[in-house]
């Protein structure tokens, strides 16, 4: 509860009813029980409103699927490298479908052009 143990909760009630007095002591805890009992009210209201605005009840939202903590990159990025990427085609798709999966793309090739022995690199002069 804040941080507040047990002593210091009740060096604070001792301090609260030496300050308020005894004579306005009980006007100031109906004034926070109604203060509590607003705030109830005011968060069943927001429970309500939400409910009908979303559509769904707040205590039957799996809450675990939307922690971010389960979102670790580096878990993502090695499950996606060690996905399989062939996946299986229905029987009722077509010939072309089947055929796009089962073959596997290919790195284009890369031709490198080499100088001949002696030959200058190209300069140019206007390049800073």
């Amino acid at each position: 509860m804040l941080g507040i143990n047990g002593p210091e909760f009740i060096l604070l009630l001792i301090i609260g009813v030496l300050v308020i007095g005894p004579s306005r002591l009980p006007e100031y805890t109906q004034k926070l029980a109604n203060l509590v009992k607003e705030v109830r009210r005011m968060a069943s209201g927001a429970r309500e409103q939400i409910k009908e605005e979303v559509g769904i009840d707040i205590d039957e939202v799996d809450w675990k699927k939307y922690d971010p903590r389960q979102y670790d990159p580096r878990r993502i990025i090695k499950d996606a490298l060690l996905d399989d990427d062939t996946k299986p085609v229905s029987a009722g798709a077509p010939a072309a479908a089947a055929t796009a999966v089962d073959t596997k793309t290919k790195a284009p090739v890369r031709v490198i052009e080499r100088l001949a022995e002696g030959e200058a690199a190209p300069f140019d002069t206007e390049a800073t």
